[in-house]
């Protein structure tokens, strides 16, 4: 009996041209395409003159679904998973099945390719050494503003996807619970006919978007930038830097020593840690 494969597959966001050659081949290959809509990923397989059966896998019906998949899968066939656009998983079906999948020791392999989530981050022009991908906020008032303002302190940049039904409703928790003159960027229908940036504070990015309907129109990925530190904020500690530079000028169980007094673990692991190190350099 052959294995049967998973294939995670990244599908355009917008423009069909989009899609990566492997996953045209891989779409083609596969026995069935698990897809959250048939009725959005119908017209791609249309474009590039695909015929292989799907089935529906969305999140109201994933669980049922899961043991006939996966039945499928250990009897040797191979799955594609496709969300409606864009990278499978990412505020998308399909865990449920990645997960199992892997559990059982089926092969899942990743089709990479679009994501609105790394798009937008790539021509926002806000920081992207370190970001925090935060999904949709909740949809209920109380909740969301809780939640955004748990946020507040977080020094990486933050990313948020939201749909037009709540667009303003966001923006307006966003400026009280990050401040109105945080800097922002909203992406809105990327790769698509109105793809449009808007960059801003919040506050100004609000009135934009209240002003202008058609900016309430369409997909949106949110990108908050980062809280500046504040006095008062604790300081993180880099515990390999002081270790590399109190082990160079100090024997090595001084400078476990120094270290555990400082960070608060134990002086054996960093003497092991201090001692790979070095071994390291060797």
């Amino acid at each position: 009996m052959s294995e049967g494969v998973l294939y995670v597959v990244a599908t355009p966001i917008g423009n069909l041209d989009d899609v990566t050659f492997r996953a045209v081949k891989v779409l083609q290959a596969v026995d069935l395409i698990a897809a959250e809509d048939t009725r959005h990923t119908r017209p791609l397989l249309r474009h590039y003159g695909i015929h292989t059966p799907m089935v529906a896998v969305h999140e109201h019906n994933e669980q049922e679904r899961l043991s006939q998949l996966l039945e499928r899968l250990e009897s040797g066939e191979s799955l594609a998973l496709v969300s409606d656009a864009g990278t499978p998983l990412i505020s998308d079906p399909g865990f449920p099945l990645v997960r199992e999948a892997a559990r059982r020791g089926v092969r899942v392999i990743p089709i990479p390719g679009p994501s609105a989530l790394i798009s937008a981050l790539s021509a926002a022009g806000l920081p992207t050494d370190r970001f925090l991908f935060a999904g949709f906020p909740p949809r209920h008032a109380s909740r969301r503003i809780s939640w955004l303002k748990a946020m507040d302190r977080e020094t990486s940049t933050l990313v948020f996807y939201e749909s037009s039904h709540r667009i303003i409703a966001t923006l307006t928790d966003m400026a009280e619970a990050f401040g109105g003159v945080r800097h922002a960027v909203i992406a809105r229908e990327l790769t698509k006919l109105y793809e449009t940036f808007l960059r801003g504070t919040i506050s100004q990015l609000l009135t934009m978007v209240e002003e202008d309907p058609d900016q309430q129109r369409g997909e949106f990925v949110i990108l908050v930038h980062g809280s500046e530190p504040r006095a008062g904020d604790p300081v993180t500690l880099d515990e390999t830097f002081i270790l590399q530079l109190l082990a160079a000028e100090l024997p090595v169980k001084q400078a476990a020593s120094l270290v555990a007094r400082i960070t608060g673990r134990k002086k054996n692991d960093l003497y092991q840690k201090i001692l790979k190190m070095k071994g390291q350099k060797l």
